[in-house]
């Protein structure tokens, strides 16, 4: 029993893929639908880069779960049957095009044309990477605390808390400041209203799992409290967000920083709580 901080390569893993992702999509609109000059659209190309670096580290992360990183492309060995090799296949493959189509946009190498194949192939991808992580967990019936719809909701959550939020920072880096920026913190507010109702509802449904050792409730005894810290972290991020823009102004991009290490660390708790709440059905199962 515990809060799964043992599990701390696949906290930042899943927690910062889905957050790039949802990043991505961000960024990706406002180049194809953004009404950019051309000297914006090299800016928030360049941008990107901070995209990859977190996705890079997200996977450097990964690698330390399989003890030994030289076993890293062991996980690939059953791409379609095993949901975990899908997983880390989809995620390279995301992280490669979306790589590799970004270098080739900042040499100048690429098509407006194949541009925006590319930006579109790459939120697809995005997305396909955050629903195979789901599939990772989602799918093992023999732990009833994450086959549930709990699970999907959560991993998509971390994408629409995160995502607008990183976007909207990597935009102002690039110095953009356009009104349907103004909607992202409404995505972001709305998710963690969801969020909250799911965390309510799962902790509810806690108390009706049990096998014939042991009771899910009993996993995290501090879910409670750990969950209230969590959207209290989100909250402090979305105050830090949007009380500027309600005097005015637009938030800096130290102010926004802070705003999403506020997030990050929210969601880290939160995928602690999902990690720790792990269990068997044993010889049997009630709900």
């Amino acid at each position: 029993m515990g809060s799964g901080w043992h599990e701390w390569p696949l906290m930042i893993f899943t927690v910062f893929g889905q957050c790039v992702a949802g990043g991505f999509i961000v960024l990706a609109l406002a180049l194809m639908k953004g009404d950019l000059n051309r000297e914006q659209e090299k800016r928030v190309i360049l941008s990107m880069f901070g995209l990859w670096v977190l996705m890079g580290i997200g996977f450097i992360a990964s690698t330390l779960h399989l003890g030994s990183p030289m076993r890293a492309f062991n996980s690939l060995n059953r791409v379609g049957p095993s949901s975990l090799s899908n997983e880390i296949a989809s995620g390279a493959i995301f992280f490669a095009v979306g790589g590799l189509g970004w270098l080739l946009a900042v040499l100048n190498k690429l098509p407006q044309g194949l541009r925006n194949i590319w930006l579109v192939l790459t939120m697809v991808l995005g997305v396909v990477f955050v629903w195979m992580m789901v599939r990772v967990y989602n799918t093992i019936d023999t732990v009833p605390t994450w086959y549930s719809v709990w699970t999907p909701m959560s991993f998509f959550l971390t994408l629409f808390i995160g995502g607008p939020l990183l976007g909207y920072l990597l935009l102002r880096v690039a110095g953009v400041d356009g009104w349907a920026m103004r909607l992202l913190p409404a995505v972001s507010l709305l998710a963690l209203l969801v969020s909250a109702i799911v965390v309510v509802m799962q902790g509810s449904e806690l108390a009706t799992i049990h096998s014939s050792i042991q009771q899910a409730s009993a996993l995290v005894p501090a879910y409670g409290s750990l969950m209230a810290w969590r959207l209290v972290a989100i909250a402090l991020a979305l105050v830090c967000w949007v009380a500027p823009q309600l005097k005015g102004h637009q938030p800096a991009v130290p102010l926004l920083s802070i705003a999403f290490i506020l997030v990050v660390v929210g969601e880290l708790i939160g995928r602690g709580v999902f990690y720790g709440l792990h269990m068997t059905v044993g010889m049997a199962i009630a709900s």
